[in-house]
């Protein structure tokens, strides 16, 4: 029996699918360009390899029928019959404050995830559509969406509240929710197993770095404060986004430049972090390469990066008083990039921080790259999102059958 892991984009319906029996990966595929005459489907198949296909595909139904007429194609089958699917993990990025935890959905929780498409417009309605589709098609197959905000949902009220009239909170539920919350709970279930130690007792700083980038402290288990905010836009400067920032400079901004609300968000959305300081990518291997050139603002906007970054390490290790366990990174730029690393945790001997410089340069995979006498681990773990969707919609299977 499999898991199919789904995270359904505006355009796009990347999938996985995970055995139940020893979470090793069936298939793994991408449909893009979902609206087009053109659409692209590429998926792994087996000894057949990595195959891609061209469809006109307009919609997600048709999207999840292309999907699910290759999982059990008979010229390269991954599956017999779609009845070997035992549920279907959704990912779902904005579940507010209702949802803590991975839920099996119902109706009510449609109604629910709907009413956060406010506070989630550019991805809960397109997380929705996946879930739809997938009722119709899979009756009976349980649904469960996992939530990118749940793992924060334990930040206390002192940390997610903003110093704004309280009335907005309650009227308009303004408030820190966090985002990658799937990734760090992975990285804190991971993290705890590769210490050996009990979740309940763990402390650390999980830090996602990738296009979108994320930090977060975790004591005893559990997200207390995260840099991402009301929206994704907050904390980290990153590919794209510009990170914290003085909010008085969005009306100084709308008055010198003309520029509408609207213009507004897409330049602190779109144009602004690593592209809009360097003025040429947002590619941080390109910016390196341009930095090796001796393009100064290509080398400013590494810098910068790698200071904010710097600076919410050393916040957060306060936050936990001190008494931290690991730093760890994670995603893209977390697991690959060594610098990033090395910068990030540099002059921060003085809170146990020691980094190997030679142990960081050559680590793949999960890697310790602290020194033997640093008092917080230095670690590199791969984060995986789609296998923790695909273990707790297994817990499910497994309880709802009584073993």
């Amino acid at each position: 029996m499999y898991i199919l892991v789904l995270n359904s984009g505006s355009s796009s319906v990347k999938y996985q699918l995970v055995s139940i029996k020893d979470d090793s990966i069936a298939t793994r595929g991408c449909v893009e360009k979902i609206g087009s005459k053109e659409a692209i489907h590429t998926y792994s198949a087996g000894e057949q390899g990595k195959l891609k296909e061209v469809h006109p595909i307009s919609n997600h139904e048709e999207a999840l029928s292309v999907i699910f007429r290759a999982l059990t194609n008979p010229a390269h089958p991954v599956i017999s019959d779609l009845k070997q699917i035992a549920a279907v993990g959704h990912r779902v990025v904005h579940g507010g404050a209702k949802f803590t935890e991975t839920v099996v959905v119902t109706e009510e929780v449609i109604k629910d995830i709907r009413e956060c498409i406010e506070l989630g417009p550019l991805h809960n309605p397109h997380n929705l559509k996946g879930i739809d589709v997938c009722m119709r098609l899979l009756p009976g197959t349980p649904q469960l969406a996992v939530f990118d905000t749940a793992f924060h949902q334990t930040m206390p009220e002192h940390a997610y509240l903003y110093a704004l009239p309280y009335v907005f909170y309650t009227r308009h539920r303004v408030r820190r929710y966090g985002f990658h919350g799937t990734s760090h709970r992975y990285i804190t279930e991971r993290t705890a197993a590769v210490l050996n130690k009990a979740q309940k007792n763990l402390n650390i700083v999980s830090c996602h770095l990738g296009n979108g980038s994320s930090i977060c402290a975790v004591r005893g288990g559990k997200s207390v404060d995260t840099s991402m905010g009301f929206t994704p836009l907050e904390g980290l400067i990153m590919g794209t986004r510009s990170g914290d920032m003085d909010p008085a400079i969005i009306q100084y901004i709308m008055h010198k430049e003309n520029y509408t609300i609207q213009e507004v968000d897409s330049l602190l959305n779109k144009q602004s972090g690593l592209l809009g300081i360097s003025g040429a990518t947002n590619d941080l291997r390109e910016l390196f390469a341009l930095a090796e050139k001796k393009d100064q603002r290509a080398s400013l906007a590494i810098q910068m990066m790698v200071y904010r970054l710097k600076k919410y390490i050393a916040s957060y290790m306060g936050v936990l008083n001190g008494e931290v366990d690991a730093v760890v990174f994670t995603a893209g730029i977390g697991e690959n990039n060594a610098y990033v690393r090395e910068q990030a945790v540099e002059g921060l001997e003085f809170m146990g921080i020691k980094i190997d410089k030679k142990k960081n340069r050559a680590a793949e995979g999960e890697a310790d790259v602290a020194t033997a006498d640093s008092r917080v681990r230095i670690l590199v773990i791969p984060t995986n999102e789609e296998l923790l969707i695909a273990k707790d919609a297994a817990a499910y299977v497994r309880k709802r059958r009584g073993n």
